[in-house]
C-alpha cells in the first residue's frame, strides 16, 4: 500500500484541473533504474491499468504500482513539499537503505 499525505493529495487533485486531466486518470508510480543511489522514483498520470498492475486508493487518490516497483514501494508515503528546501513530491520509503542528498533516488 502506499500513502497519500494531505499535500500531496491537494497538489496533485491541483495538478488534475490545471492540466486539464480526465477522472479515469490516476497517478501511476514506478521504479527503475538509474540515479546516483541506483533506483529512480517515476511519478505520472496514466489513464491505463493491466492486470499485473496494483491499485491503491488513498484519501480519494488512486494509485497505480506495477508488480515489480510494488516490490520496493510497499509501505511508502507520498508527501509533497513546497518549503524553501525545494518543491516537489517526495517518497518517504521505509524499504531505502539509502537514498541521495536530492531524494530523487534510493537503494535497498
Amino acid at each position: 500500500m502506499i500513502i497519500v499525505s494531505d499535500k500531496a493529495k491537494d497538489r496533485i487533485l491541483e495538478l488534475k484541473r490545471e492540466e486539464g486531466r480526465t477522472e479515469n486518470e490516476n497517478i501511476r508510480v514506478s521504479v527503475k533504474g538509474g540515479g546516483c543511489s541506483g533506483l529512480m522514483y517515476d511519478l505520472g498520470f496514466d489513464a491505463q491499468i493491466v492486470d499485473t498492475d496494483h491499485v491503491f486508493e488513498d484519501k480519494g487518490v488512486k494509485i497505480v504500482v506495477d508488480r515489480k516497483s510494488l516490490l520496493y514501494l510497499a509501505g511508502t508515503t507520498l508527501e509533497f513539499s513546497d518549503g524553501l528546501n525545494g518543491k516537489g513530491f517526495q517518497f518517504i520509503n521505509p524499504n531505502a537503505s539509502r537514498t541521495c542528498g536530492c531524494g530523487e533516488s534510493f537503494s535497498v
